[in-house]
């Protein structure tokens, strides 16, 4: 089994995970709680409508690390950002969740992050 491997069989069964960014303006790591989203076959961070620290840490260095129950991962965060993109995955995260709110809100203010792995 490779690393990839191992590591989406783990992100299939844990939608909470850590993330450790680095500061944009700090340099220091930056650990969080976030949900991670599967769609269009790949993996999300992406949250309800507004501005989010950790966004802008990956924005400025995508580089990050993932934690997972038993694997922590060091993976690279896509910031996405062309509308049809965003609405294509938003498009496929967003019903899905009963509290979500409007897709419309989503699209104008959500972060929207594909995980990469190396």
């Amino acid at each position: 089994m490779t690393v990839t491997d191992e590591a989406r069989q783990a992100l299939d069964l844990q939608r909470t995970v850590d993330i450790t960014t680095t500061g944009r303006r700090s340099g220091q790591p930056r650990r969080i709680e976030t949900w991670r989203y599967r769609a269009a076959g790949r993996y999300w961070l992406t949250g309800s409508p507004g501005s989010r620290d950790w966004y802008a840490n990956v924005v400025a260095n995508p580089r990050f690390t993932l934690h997972l129950k038993n694997l922590d991962l060091e993976v690279r965060g896509r910031a996405v950002t062309d509308p049809d993109e965003r609405a294509r995955v938003l498009g496929e995260i967003v019903p899905a969740l009963d509290w979500a709110g409007s897709l419309e809100s989503w699209l104008d203010g959500s972060p929207l992050v594909e995980i990469e792995f190396d």
